[in-house]
C-alpha cells in the first residue's frame, strides 16, 4: 500500500542570508572525507543533494537550469552504474521531478518557490549546537542541512505545484505548465506593461 504526504509549497521565505556561502570543491571533499554515513547518503554520487549530480561539481545551492537538459543524458553514467535515484521529465501538461530522499533529514525536507522563478528542496539533517542558532542556511549550510535549487521554466506554473513524499522515501514535485491562453495573458501584461513605462 502506498502512503502519501502532500508538502505545502510555500513562496513566504524572505531569509536575505540563506545561501550566501557556496559550498567549494574543496569544503565538499573535507565534508566527504569524513567518512559519516549520514553525509555519504545525503551527498554522496546519485544523490539528488550531491554536488556531484550532473557529472561535474555544481553547488546545489545555485539555481541549475534541470529542464533544459534530458536525465537520459545527464545521468548517464550514474544509471549505467545503478547509482541514480533522482529522475526528472516532462509531458504535455506538467514539468516532474523525482528523488529517493536519504534516511537522514527526510522528514524535515520542505519546498519553496523564490520568486517564481526557482523551486527549493532543502532540509536539515543536524541540529545546530547552539542554544540560540542563526538560520543554518545562512553559513555552511552543508554541515546541518541539503539543498537543491532548480530554475523554473519560463511556461511552468508554479501557484499550482505539488509536493509530495511518497512511502516515506520518494519525493515527487510536479509543476504545471501555463495553457496558451496563461501565456498570451502573461506576454500581453507584459507588453502593457512596457507600454506604460515608456509613457512614463
Amino acid at each position: 500500500m502506498t502512503s502519501s504526504r502532500r508538502l505545502e509549497v510555500r513562496s513566504d521565505d524572505q531569509s536575505p542570508h540563506k545561501w550566501c556561502v557556496p559550498m567549494t570543491e574543496s569544503a565538499f571533499g573535507t565534508l566527504i572525507a569524513k567518512a559519516n554515513p549520514s553525509v555519504h547518503a545525503l551527498f554522496g554520487e546519485g544523490s539528488m543533494f550531491s554536488p556531484l549530480l550532473f557529472g561535474k561539481f555544481f553547488d546545489p545551492s545555485d539555481a541549475f537550469p534541470l529542464w533544459e537538459f534530458e536525465s537520459e543524458v545527464l545521468l548517464s553514467k550514474l544509471r549505467s552504474s545503478g547509482q541514480s535515484s533522482v529522475d526528472w521529465f516532462q509531458t504535455d501538461d506538467d514539468y516532474c521531478v523525482k528523488a529517493d530522499l536519504p534516511g537522514v533529514g527526510k522528514s524535515s525536507v520542505q519546498v519553496y518557490v523564490e520568486q517564481g522563478k526557482v523551486v527549493e528542496i532543502s532540509g536539515q539533517w543536524k541540529a545546530p549546537k547552539e542554544p540560540n542558532p542563526k538560520d543554518w542556511r545562512s553559513g555552511h549550510w552543508w554541515e546541518h542541512g541539503y539543498v537543491r535549487r532548480l530554475e523554473l521554466p519560463e511556461n511552468a506554473d508554479w501557484t499550482r505545484m505539488e509536493a509530495w513524499v511518497k512511502n516515506d522515501a520518494v519525493l515527487e514535485i510536479r509543476i504545471p505548465k501555463k495553457s496558451y491562453s496563461d501565456c498570451e495573458e502573461s506576454e500581453g501584461n507584459d507588453h502593457r506593461a512596457a507600454e506604460e513605462t515608456r509613457c512614463i
